[in-house]
């Protein structure tokens, strides 16, 4: 099969039918694709990046303006068929070792053979299942797939891959990086969501001359091996491009001549594929790599390599929504090259009003251990670079207070519930997670009344301020109040709960930043009332 031109993706069309199509057909425009249909939701990711590394290797616009017409009006899909026909050599998905085949190493002949499942994140690994501890997600129940999703499982472990053992390389931005991709609101076609996330030549995700080189698509040349003998893989050592096509596993599939239904999709396939070759010490990416598709956290002096944001424990709230969309100065949480392109390259290009939302998806992962795959979308606001700059500062001021109240909460509903709080074990995270819950509408409330705001005026609010800093007040007293008094009568102190309460909001009023919000208030109607 031929990840070019034959049709192997799953999707949906704006009639609501599903169909296989090849890369191409994206630009189609009647009947047009509005959806991808991935059996899996990290396949649908997959998907995602794969057909946006496809257009960012071969179609990356010159500038805005160019960006901007493909946008308004997609390219004709024999334009695109004959763009990406280019790269057709390197996208087999199967052939003999020694020619090239899609994210296989070009030269493994031997090696440990594993069964199919083992492309899969989450599945068990041969320890488990030999000690029969697979209890929550199951062995055995993936044994043969089709070509497809063959494709599939292969661009989702080399993109996402966590530690693997000795010598299993992790992914070009380490093991569960976190995605962000920008997607319109409202009906649109994929095609949008796809060019949405293409970068213009000036980022240097282009290729000039012909793209199909080992140096964007590692599987054309032997592997660079990371072995005692071998090198590690810096952003220098190659081109650009390789981060959409990062190869960090060395894999070669071994496809049966046996037809059946595959275990993951459904459908009937001629040529299932049940088991992989395997060797370790493949490319070892290390280094201030920048994925375009991926937040970054910065270090403040400038001393260590950017470090790629991971899925987390608890999955994303609000209080990560400066970082994932523009910055967040207080750790240095930075939005994803693309994301920053919005503004930078694509806001004056785009119809006022245009509302757009960023879909963040990943792994959790603790090590080789898949914990959960999580899958978020956040508001994204389309405004001049200016206008940006003041809403940031704006939000900071109405995250800084939440940041720091969260802990306050935590620390005073354990001194209520203890004697020695600092002796007490267990794990009370679920009081941050539900204080961010609680706050997250107010809050994503607020910020809308701050991008009309950012608009027409210099000053953070004071109804937004105000309002701001109430409703971290009355969070802080209903969920201090609900975990603090729900105990057995018995084991309830309350002269300790009582001194805990007003620890809770002395503590809280004295926050500097609760200060700042307050004054912001008074400042306002200083002005306001002369």
């Amino acid at each position: 099969m031929n990840l070019i031109h034959d049709p192997w993706i799953p999707a949906l069309r704006q009639d609501g039918s599903y169909c296989r199509i090849a890369p191409w057909q994206i630009a189609e425009t009647d009947n047009p694709v509005v959806e991808l249909a991935a059996p899996r939701a990290d396949f649908q990711g997959g998907l995602y990046q794969f057909l946006i590394g496809l257009l960012q290797c071969v179609c990356a616009p010159e500038d805005g303006e160019a960006w901007a017409e493909w946008y308004q009006s997609p390219p004709d899909a024999a334009t695109l068929a004959q763009q990406f026909s280019v790269l057709a050599t390197a996208f087999e998905l199967t052939s003999e070792a020694g020619r090239p085949a899609f994210l296989q190493d070009l030269t493994l002949e031997d090696g440990e053979q594993k069964d199919i499942a083992g492309l899969l994140i989450e599945a068990p690994g041969g320890k488990t299942l030999k000690d029969n501890l697979d209890f929550f997600i199951k062995g055995g129940r993936v044994n043969a797939i089709c070509p497809a999703c063959a494709a599939q499982a292969l661009f989702t472990l080399h993109t996402n891959a966590p530690s693997g053992g000795v010598g299993h390389r992790v992914g070009l931005r380490g093991g569960g990086p976190l995605t962000t991709l920008l997607q319109p609101v409202g009906q649109h076609t994929l095609w949008h969501a796809l060019w949405l996330n293409v970068l213009e030549q000036r980022h240097d995700l282009y290729c000039h001359d012909n793209p199909l080189t080992a140096a964007i698509f590692p599987w054309l040349t032997p592997t660079r091996l990371s072995d005692k003998g071998g090198q590690s893989t810096l952003p220098g050592d190659v081109h650009p491009l390789q981060m959409y096509w990062g190869m960090p596993r060395r894999i070669r599939l071994q496809p049966a001549s046996t037809e059946g239904r595959c275990d993951l999709c459904g459908d009937h396939s001629d040529t299932l594929v049940s088991h992989y070759l395997t060797r370790n010490y493949g490319t070892n990416y290390e280094g201030p790599w920048r994925h375009p598709l991926t937040p970054y956290r910065l270090d403040k002096k400038n001393e260590a390599p950017p470090l790629s944001l991971k899925g987390q424990k608890g999955g994303l709230s609000y209080r990560h929504w400066l970082g994932l969309t523009i910055e967040d100065k207080d750790n240095g949480d930075t939005a994803a090259s693309v994301v920053q392109s919005l503004v930078q390259d694509k806001e004056m290009y785009l119809d006022s009003g245009v509302q757009m939302q960023l879909w963040c998806f990943g792994y959790d992962m603790d090590n080789m251990k898949a914990r959960c795959w999580y899958d978020h979308t956040l508001p994204v606001f389309v405004l001049p670079a200016a206008q940006i700059t003041a809403l940031q500062r704006w939000v900071e001021a109405l995250l800084m207070p939440a940041k720091e109240a969260s802990p306050l909460l935590r620390k005073a509903i354990r001194e209520a519930w203890y004697r020695s709080p600092e002796n007490a074990g267990g794990d009370v995270s679920f009081i941050d997670t539900e204080f961010w819950q609680t706050t997250e509408n107010r809050f994503y409330q607020s910020v809308q009344q701050l991008v009309i705001a950012v608009q027409s005026q210099e000053r953070l609010p004071a109804d937004v301020a105000t309002s701001w800093w109430k409703t971290l007040q009355h969070t802080l007293e209903q969920l201090f109040d609900q975990y603090a008094l729900h105990t057995r009568v018995e084991d309830l102190d309350l002269r300790r709960v009582i001194t805990a309460r007003a620890y809770l909001l002395g503590k809280f009023h004295s926050l500097k930043t609760v200060k700042a919000l307050k004054s912001d208030n008074q400042r306002t109607q200083e002005v306001t009332h002369g």
